[in-house]
């Protein structure tokens, strides 16, 4: 009889081979689940992570800009930006001719630029959308097609506070302006949002907010949008009637330093820039620079009665109308005889002017400029302000000496003239200037002592009311206006003068009673035959001094005289009947 063993009796290396095996298996597989788990959990997880998690990023709006009253200059509005997956589109191109025409585009080229772009996940298909818009496109549900919310910047007052705010790109990021030298401010800081999507960029589930999105800062100007408008409607008329080139209204608060308006002509729209040209964009009030003229001969006049040699009533004899000094003949537009010095300013007179400066010397004159202001940055920070140019000289020429009495020979932007002629509204007193609002005046710097500046205002005064005043279209019904016209021969690039080619400037101060603002109206080349100061600039300074101070509820100080009207006697109990 054959006995039959177990298969582990006959076959015992067999059986502890299969079991050694197993075990093998056993432990390799905890290991692994082990190294899985545990040893390499992070780097899996985070594989993981970069396949399905992304981070979106949640838009943050930039700050507002605001004028002194609230009102929005510049606010950025929520926008849908749409972009595609070309490799995604490109599996359904019976539908590019529908998804074309809902975003406007031509069938043809958009058919081209995917071909062109397929090898690529990522193409805008149009940006800054209305969501209305949007939302219509997404509708469609075109495979590989998604959108983004992002914000779009909207500027409400158009052109007329373009120069002064500037713009920004399509992110946002400024360009021109304020927008520019306030970037950072104005920027807000974008958040995140973990989100989970497919291998297709398909978005599976809003996981969680990572950070939130900050908004910019809000920045509020000391521009106050009514008198914008106002110098904006009166320098553009100005520029038709007089067939003029360019011009500049800078309005100024004497006490605060505050910059109530600043406007430029030609301006453009930041909301639709398809046909801006670059001379457009620039803010002539503080970049372009130009000869002042008879403007400067307020404080040559201060500067003499600062020596204490003049007085307003000195004697000058500015007879024939005509002097010699050095190689150049300065002149008089007619023979004013003899003057006093409240009559040199008056008149206007070269003259006058430059007698008077030659006695004192140039260095006095220069001084008091460089203290006012000129030939130095004014501290606003706009971005490409201009300098200007005040000359200095060891020892003065006296040729130089008189031609910088009537001021030629230096060159300025109408924010410093305006600067200047403030610190003479404010008693003398310079404070810096300031296009942000200001919640309490500086104190300032005593540059012209306040005597002075009293006596000046008065003859500014006589300028503009007085019998043949030069600056008589500046009167304000209501007010004492106080200013000093300017005509001026424009320069050539090759040196020189040109003849028939002028700027006209008006600068003044209202009320003179009680000084509020100053205000510089610059017209550069009117081109209809009038070109005078007194004819072209006066008449704007008039009206937005007018608006200024009757807006701002300015206390007129200039009213007629109520006649005293004789009335009856009353008549006495019982006289009638």
């Amino acid at each position: 009889m054959i006995s039959i063993k177990p298969n582990g009796s006959l076959y015992p290396w067999r059986f502890r081979l299969v079991i050694a095996l197993l075990g093998l298996f056993c432990v390799a597989i905890g290991y692994r689940i082990v190294e899985l788990h545990v040893l390499d959990e992070g780097f899996l997880k985070d594989q993981g992570d970069k396949r399905s998690v992304r981070h979106v990023t949640i838009p943050a709006h930039r700050g507002q800009i605001t004028d002194r009253h609230g009102e929005p200059l510049a606010v950025s509005t929520p926008v849908v930006t749409l972009w595609a997956n070309p490799t995604q589109l490109l599996g359904h191109e019976e539908r590019w001719a529908e998804l074309a025409k809902a975003l406007g585009a031509d069938p043809k080229t958009f058919r081209e630029r995917l071909k062109a772009n397929a090898d690529k996940e990522f193409i805008y298909l149009r940006r800054r959308m209305t969501p209305q818009d949007g939302e219509a496109v997404m509708a469609l549900k075109v495979p590989g097609v998604y959108s983004i919310e992002e914000y779009r910047r909207f500027y409400p007052a158009g052109e007329v506070a373009a120069h002064l705010v500037g713009f920004t790109n399509v992110d946002e990021a400024g360009q021109e302006g304020l927008e520019l030298a306030y970037d950072q401010w104005l920027q807000g800081v974008p958040g995140k949002r973990q989100v989970l999507q497919d291998r297709r960029g398909r978005l599976i589930k809003d996981v969680q907010v990572v950070s939130n999105a900050r908004p910019g800062n809000e920045l509020r100007l000391s521009v106050d949008l009514r008198l914008q408008y106002i110098a904006h409607r009166e320098l553009r008329d100005a520029l038709k009637n007089f067939g003029a080139k360019a011009g500049s209204v800078v309005l100024v608060d004497v006490r605060s330093g505050e910059v109530l308006a600043m406007a430029n002509h030609p301006s453009y729209n930041p909301n639709n820039r398809a046909n801006l040209k670059p001379d457009m964009m620039r803010n002539r009030a503080l970049i372009d620079v130009f000869e002042p003229g008879s403007p400067i001969k307020t404080f040559t006049v201060a500067a003499a009665l600062m020596s204490g040699r003049y007085q307003p009533n000195t004697v000058m004899d500015t007879r024939p109308g005509s002097m010699r000094v050095a190689t150049m003949t300065v002149r008089d537009i007619h023979n004013y005889g003899v003057l006093d010095v409240t009559g040199v300013i008056v008149k206007s007179s070269n003259v006058g002017v430059a007698k008077m400066t030659l006695d004192i010397g140039a260095e006095p004159l220069y001084n008091l400029l460089q203290q006012l202001g000129l030939g130095e940055y004014t501290g606003l920070g706009f971005p490409g302000e201009s300098v200007g140019r005040l000359p200095s000289r060891r020892k003065w020429p006296q040729v130089e000496t008189a031609t910088l009495s009537y001021g030629y020979g230096l060159s300025v932007t109408a924010t410093q003239l305006a600067q200047a002629y403030a610190a003479l509204g404010n008693g003398g007193r310079r404070v810096p200037l300031s296009l942000l609002k200001v919640d309490q005046a500086p104190a300032g710097e005593q540059v012209i002592p306040s005597e002075v500046s009293q006596q000046i205002l008065d003859m500014l005064r006589a300028t503009v009311d007085g019998q043949g005043g030069t600056g008589s279209r500046a009167r304000v019904p209501g007010y004492q206006v106080g200013g000093k016209t300017g005509t001026v021969h424009k320069t050539l690039a090759s040196g020189g003068y040109a003849k028939d080619r002028y700027r006209s400037v008006f600068a003044g101060i209202a009320p003179i009673s009680n000084p509020r603002f100053a205000a510089v109206v610059v017209i550069d080349e009117p081109s209809k035959g009038q070109y005078y100061g007194g004819l072209v600039a006066a008449p704007v300074f008039g009206e937005v001094m007018s608006g200024a101070l009757r807006l701002l509820n300015v206390t007129p100080d200039d009213l007629p005289a109520l006649q005293q009207v004789e009335l009856p006697p009353l008549e006495k109990e019982g006289s009638r009947g």
